[in-house]
């Protein structure tokens, strides 16, 4: 594996764990609050077909096939955070213990295509100088996905401890967490609004 490779995985994996910037944790908490290690493959294949969207998008940006305004991505971003969680705030509601999974997957597609767009603005700032693309944009969609499977596996984990351990209601649990992204998002919303 070479170097530069090497780097750009690094890339992908500290643009998501990134802390300051903490949408995508957000995004992928909401993805997997309402599954359990039960239905841990589900899971796992909703943040692969996230990461699939997401690096079309970024391709497609950084070969300049599609460019789309940062602005207006930018506040997409945390609408697809928003729904995401009240989607999940809608199953507890109605009391549904499971989610579509291909309703599920269509959504996640479609705000994995959102997110990519907003990935390449950072990508394309960190590859100025590159004119080689294929290798780093494989490399920093390789970091994500790590990233992306290292977030699904702590909300698994945590929803493990929570639930069989502590012996909180799942629907609470969903409830609760949702509830606070949504809150989380709020600001997020107002501070990316397109003016």
């Amino acid at each position: 594996m070479s170097n530069d490779f090497v780097f750009y995985v690094k890339l992908g994996l500290e643009h998501v764990l990134d802390f300051a910037a903490y949408d995508h944790i957000l995004f992928l908490t909401a993805l997997a609050l309402p599954f359990t290690f039960k239905r841990w493959k589900a899971v796992l294949l909703l943040a692969t077909i996230f990461t699939i969207a997401h690096c079309t998008s970024l391709a497609l940006s950084a070969y300049e096939v599609l460019q789309i305004n940062s602005a207006i991505i930018e506040f997409f971003i945390p609408v697809t955070i928003a729904l995401t969680a009240l989607y999940n705030l809608y199953l507890v509601f109605i009391n549904r213990e499971q989610t579509n999974i291909y309703f599920h997957a269509i959504s996640t597609a479609f705000f994995g295509l959102i997110h990519g767009f907003g990935f390449s603005n950072y990508f394309n700032m960190m590859m100025a100088e590159e004119t080689e693309k294929l290798l780093p944009l494989l490399g920093f969609a390789s970091g994500i996905e790590i990233a992306q499977v290292l977030i699904v596996l702590a909300v698994l984990l945590l929803a493990f401890v929570l639930q069989d351990l502590i012996a909180i209601k799942q629907r609470l649990f969903i409830a609760v967490l949702s509830f606070l992204i949504v809150l989380i998002t709020i600001p997020m919303l107002i501070d990316t609004f397109p003016s």
